[in-house]
């Protein structure tokens, strides 16, 4: 069993724990269901073009950024001129919280994406409920069918679908209709490797009304300029800002740097 299928068998005994504590009919009482969310896919075209991460850890990198607050570091994204917000909420293997959605949310005023492994329906109104605008499928962990289903959920509850993928197998089998943004993860979930390579040679295959987001990997201005001439119009960014003292610091001078 690799790293991604035990993410994905231990995130079902999470999610079922969490029914039962948390029923979905008290999440249907949110203030926030009702909330009107903000488009992603419109900050991206008017904005930077940078989806700013909040990450304390992950699965390579044990400890990325135990220090900086919440919201002390998605403030610091916002006014830096980010696009958006990514905020991981797996507790196990990237001690993320749905507290975590909850703070950023209450932050900033631009789009925050949940970044989590997506596999039932509950999750979606869980995170309306604390305060997403986007919610992101990750095609290897998911069916076609199951893809499919959670992504017109989204859209039933207002919430616009970054759908991942690796390669070109996992972009041709699954259906687009409700999916708004495609993201190439450069970082392969089974051996953790990177490369900018996997943007370049997927661009070709994003249908153009889709918008092209890459992820991961990317820490040099100069890689937001070569992968936009692949039509790239989103990057997501967390470890290159999160490792360094003043995230919001490092994603002002970054982002500078890309609009000169």
């Amino acid at each position: 069993m690799n790293i991604l299928e035990k993410i994905v068998v231990d995130k079902r005994v999470e999610v079922n724990l969490k029914k039962s504590v948390l029923p979905l009919d008290y999440l249907r009482k949110s203030p926030l269901i009702q909330r009107e969310s903000y488009s992603m896919c419109q900050s991206l075209k008017s904005r930077s073009g940078i989806i700013a991460e909040f990450k304390r850890r992950s699965p390579s990198k044990q400890r990325i950024n135990q220090k900086n607050s919440v919201a002390e570091v998605v403030q610091g994204y916002q006014a830096a001129g980010a696009s958006g917000i990514s905020v991981l909420t797996d507790t196990k293997y990237f001690g993320g919280a749905m507290d975590d959605l909850l703070q950023v949310r209450a932050a900033v005023q631009i789009p925050v994406l949940r970044k989590d492994f997506m596999i039932d329906p509950y999750q979606l109104f869980e995170a309306k409920a604390f305060g997403a605008d986007v919610i992101l499928l990750i095609a290897a962990v998911l069916s076609p069918e199951l893809l499919a289903e959670l992504a017109e959920l989204a859209h039933d509850l207002g919430l616009e679908v970054l759908m991942e993928v690796h390669s070109e197998d996992e972009l041709k089998r699954n259906d687009l209709t409700h999916i708004d943004l495609v993201g190439v993860n450069n970082r392969n979930l089974k051996t953790f490797e990177v490369s900018l390579e996997t943007s370049k040679r997927l661009s070709g295959i994003i249908p153009t009304e889709k918008l092209a987001v890459s992820e991961s990997g990317i820490s040099d201005p100069k890689a937001i300029r070569e992968l936009r001439d692949y039509g790239f119009k989103g990057f997501l960014i967390g470890e290159n800002f999160m490792k360094t003292e003043d995230p919001g610091a490092a994603a002002e001078k970054f982002i500078k740097a890309i609009q000169a």
